[in-house]
């Protein structure tokens, strides 16, 4: 069988290295490179490849938010995350998006191969123990986050920045007294008790473009 992989990494170095190894192969064509979201969604519409390569941390879109749009628009193409972020909250979120399998880029190449081989084969790439660190993930942490609202992630992260009540108004113009009501509505949800121990929490449970 034929597979046609796109690239996607905003590091040219991971990139060539990768384009050598599969094309090293006699059923694996590159069909190009993407070095940020917005280049993804662009190459899969022109592109139609039957495995996306993706990076986790990269400009543009979420990894999350590219999936669910792969998912509605692109269903033959199918997601296989290589990144150098293996993080429960990253795994659980790109599994309940769609992704096929999840890899660390430490990695060998005949792992990456043969999850690529099984991907196309219609079996997921993921592990019992990737299974068994989502689920816990979910249990110890997402039913938690759902609670939050949009704002309230706003306003999470940019707990874990340092700024206080005043600065957080200031940068969502709204009042401190807002700023403030929203920051002991989050210590509840989070079940925490300070300003340190969410800081703590989001930093554990709650990555950047984690939506």
């Amino acid at each position: 069988m034929h597979m046609r992989v796109l690239l996607a990494d905003d590091h040219t170095l991971v990139r060539a290295g990768l384009r050598k190894l599969l094309e090293s192969l006699p059923d694996i064509e590159v069909v190009g490179e993407a070095e940020d979201g917005f280049q993804v969604e662009t190459m899969i519409a022109e592109l139609h490849p039957n495995i996306l390569l993706l990076d986790l941390v990269m400009p543009g879109p979420t990894p999350a938010q590219l999936e669910k749009r792969v998912r509605e628009n692109y269903p033959e193409t199918l997601t296989l995350v290589l990144t150098a972020h293996d993080r429960d909250a990253y795994l659980a979120s790109m599994m309940d998006a769609g992704a096929s399998g999840f890899l660390s880029k430490t990695e060998t190449g005949e792992r990456l191969i043969s999850a690529i081989r099984r991907a196309m084969s219609g079996t997921e790439a993921f592990t019992e123990e990737q299974f068994a660190r989502a689920n816990r993930w979910r249990q110890e942490a997402g039913k938690k986050i759902e609670k939050l609202t949009s704002r309230e992630k706003e306003i999470v992260r940019l707990v874990t920045k340092g700024y206080d009540n005043k600065q957080i108004a200031e940068k969502l113009d709204i009042t401190a007294k807002t700023a403030a009501f929203h920051v002991t509505n989050i210590l509840k949800k989070l079940d925490v008790k300070s300003r340190h121990e969410a800081i703590a929490w989001a930093h554990k449970y709650l990555p950047d473009n984690l939506e």
